[in-house]
């Protein structure tokens, strides 16, 4: 009962049909890593009190999301008072708006109808409703809301109850640019990481990204998708996947332009110690390296954006200058999630040089981040602090460059940003709201491509906690990283509905889905994708039920349709481009999956066997069978399509490798389906035959590390990528 009331749920459907049901061990462990009670029946019959009557015991919700058009609000009160009491109430409540405009509302006991009444521990409540007095746009209020009961006092012996709680009032769709109402857009994912040119320092940076923009806006298209920015360790092996992030709210400053600094471009020291034999032979050994090098990449850049820090110090930020009170603005505007953040990063160095790894080993003082020992070593290393700061002002300067030039290039949407599902527990947001946190993992049930399942290795947030702080940390994610984005891709949507939790000390084979707030999480996303004129596209892959689906398609967020998967189920054949919905971003393939040219040779089946995923040897057979059978069907309906030629192989073994001919004729099959939006991948343009990420593996398969096969000097005069600017004009075969 306890578990149902949390919103456990007690079973779930697998992708193969078989259904798994949550054990009593597994709902108790995951009880207690929500911070409930659950030692003793006692305990757990105290726990179901306390959840049946939280809502009477509060007074008033913390937070309320509502539509714009559920106007004029109201707000349910519970008091502690009989219904004959009712009329000595005096309800007086203080609405403010994000402007500091104020209006209140008073109102006597007389004015309201009891809804509900209820005995709790001997003592009456009544539910009331109130109701505002104004229609409100759309935004975060808050309100203080008091009640006095005339001649009497409430049972804990106060004679007034004073509560602080915030709405939210939204828009009832995300917002979707006029030219994509009728109209359709492709664009490019690269792996900004792996790009390659001959001025970047072995990895991919600011300037690659607005160097491959601008190619894809010379051939028409109007996005460039890209993978997660999060701050992570940059450290081998665990610190390096852009979906296991220190924290959402920030990003990597691996991938600065280092030349396009304003402190760099001033300082002939800092030039000449970039131009200097150490530095450029450190930058051709990063260059020359077959596979990314995060850790010395990042030193070398460290180094250098010191000395512009130093530089910076001295000549603005101490004397004011307009440059200088730019950057006190910025770090005004962040507040004090910044400052919380780069006071982290100067605590985990400071741990690291004492081999103390995660937060959660250091001292217990400095476990709480407004503690006194946490101010104090503030204070003591305030530069540090601040030179953090600097690094995410760089880092907010040239993202709002490089969108400014995808404005210009005549890029309908610009910047595709890719928000990770979470943050592992030994990072910065963990850090900075423990309280809301949960002491599980999060992950996936098996499915067809991981039949052990997966086990992301992050805390879940706790629902009830993160709505107690008025959803702070869930919309500041989505503000963040909507900021100069024309769209952003929130991985693995399914979690807004219900999360797969793992207890600790169990497999994902046995962990159970949790329910969640929804439709208060897709308004927030409506509301700041509106605000910040944000095209959201849920990625809705995997078990999802189709009511989850319905619901993200009445915000009017994109769906995320793969070429592998859609097919006529339980019949493998591939759907035809008419039946792919029309709110939907398609593609062929995402970094988890096989560029196209590894499924053509089951790349990902063999190396699935050498690492030893398969779990016996008939599952990597049917792998090999499906396979087979599906590149035939591929050939068949793009034959039909008249999408390659009538005298084109039928039979697979006639198309040992995948050609760039047929790469684009699967991409324009999907130009032909109806969705809004095609993303192309760079590494099928390349031909690159390796996949980006390798689920359930971290430095067994070359995650996160592998460089483009060819430059990004090259590709602007690669002529493969002229078949893109015809993608959805191209005509068929006779």
């Amino acid at each position: 009962e306890l578990a149902g009331l949390y919103g456990i749920l007690p079973e779930y459907w697998d992708i193969f049909g078989k259904l798994h049901t949550a054990t009593v061990d597994a709902k108790k462990a995951m009880l207690k890593a929500m911070k409930v009670q659950v030692e003793s029946d006692e305990a757990i019959a105290i726990e179901i009190e306390n959840r049946k009557n939280g809502p009477w015991k509060r007074f008033v919700e913390p937070t309320i999301v509502v539509s714009v058009h559920a106007q004029p609000l109201q707000i349910p009160l519970y008091i502690p008072v009989h219904a004959g009491d009712k009329d000595n109430l005096l309800i007086t409540c203080l609405i403010e708006d994000e402007n500091g405009m104020c209006n209140e509302i008073k109102r006597g006991g007389a004015n309201f109808e009891v809804l509900e009444e209820r005995i709790i521990e001997n003592n009456g409540y009544i539910k009331i409703l109130l109701s505002d007095e104004l229609r409100r746009n759309t935004g975060y209020y808050t309100a203080v809301i008091e009640c006095a009961l005339n001649g009497g006092l409430f049972p804990d012996g106060s004679s007034t109850i004073r509560k602080k709680m915030k709405f939210i009032i939204t828009p009832d769709a995300c917002y979707l640019p006029p030219e994509l109402e009728e109209g359709r857009a492709w664009g490019l994912s690269a792996n900004l990481y792996s790009l390659r040119s001959a001025r970047s320092w072995g990895i991919g940076d600011f300037k690659d990204l607005e160097t491959i923009a601008g190619l894809v806006a010379d051939k028409n298209g109007d996005f460039i998708g890209i993978n997660p920015l999060h701050a992570i360790p940059n450290t081998h092996p665990y610190g390096l996947s852009p979906y296991s992030p220190i924290s959402r709210l920030y990003r990597n400053f691996i991938y600065l332009h280092i030349e396009d600094i304003l402190e760099v471009k001033d300082s002939d020291e800092i030039q000449n110690l970039i131009k200097g034999a150490s530095v450029r032979k450190k930058i051709q050994e990063l260059q020359k390296l077959d596979l990314i090098d995060y850790e010395q990449a990042g030193k070398l850049k460290d180094k250098i954006l010191r000395r512009a820090f130093d530089l910076f110090y001295e000549k603005h930020y101490k004397k004011a200058t307009l440059r200088g009170n730019d950057f006190r603005k910025y770090i005004s505007a962040e507040g004090e999630s910044l400052e919380s953040f780069a006071t982290f990063l100067v605590l985990r160095n400071f741990f690291l040089k004492k081999n103390i790894y995660t937060w959660q080993d250091w001292p217990e003082e400095y476990h709480d981040p407004s503690g006194h020992a946490v101010k104090k070593f503030k204070q003591q290393h305030q530069k540090e602090v601040l030179y953090y700061t600097y690094l995410q002002w760089l880092i907010d300067e040239q993202l709002m460059k490089i969108s400014g030039h995808c404005k210009q290039n005549g890029m309908k949407i610009g910047l595709y940003y890719d928000l990770a599902v979470g943050s592992i527990a030994g990072g910065s947001d963990v850090w900075n709201y423990q309280e809301i946190f949960g002491n599980a993992d999060v992950g996936a049930p098996p499915d067809d491509f991981n039949p052990g399942g997966q086990n992301w290795g992050f805390p879940p947030v706790i629902p009830d906690n993160l709505k107690e702080h008025g959803y702070e940390l869930f919309i500041e994610t989505i503000r963040k990283n909507m900021k100069y984005g024309g769209a952003l891709r929130i991985d693995h949507a399914l979690g807004l509905f219900r999360l797969f939790w793992i207890p600790a000390g169990v497999s994902p084979r046995e962990g159970a889905y949790l329910l969640q707030p929804a439709e208060d999480y897709l308004r927030i996303i409506a509301l700041e994708s509106e605000r910040n004129r944000t095209i959201v596209i849920a990625e809705d892959l995997g078990t999802i039920d189709d009511t989850f689906r319905e619901m993200l398609q009445s915000f009017r967020m994109l769906s995320y349709r793969l070429f592998y998967f859609e097919k006529n189920y339980p019949d493998p054949s591939f759907r035809l481009p008419a039946h792919y919905p029309s709110m939907a971003l398609c593609a062929i393939t995402t970094h988890d999956l096989p560029t196209v040219y590894g499924y053509w040779v089951g790349r990902d089946i063999e190396e699935k066997k050498q690492l030893g995923i398969y779990g016996d040897e008939e599952a990597w057979r049917n792998d090999i069978a499906a396979r087979e059978r599906d590149k035939r069907l591929i050939l068949s309906v793009l034959k039909e399509q008249g999408l390659i030629p009538a005298d084109f192989p039928e039979d697979p073994a006639g198309v040992p490798h995948i050609t760039h001919e047929l790469c684009m004729a699967i991409y324009r099959y999907l130009a032909r389906t109806p969705c809004k939006l095609l993303l192309v991948s760079l590494d099928d343009i390349l031909g690159t035959p390796s996949q980006q990420n390798m689920p359930g593996t971290v430095d067994s398969h070359p995650n996160w590390i592998q460089k483009t096969p060819g430059a990004l000097d090259d590709m602007l005069h690669d002529k493969r990528f002229s078949d893109l600017a015809v993608l959805y004009e191209e005509p068929k075969y006779e």
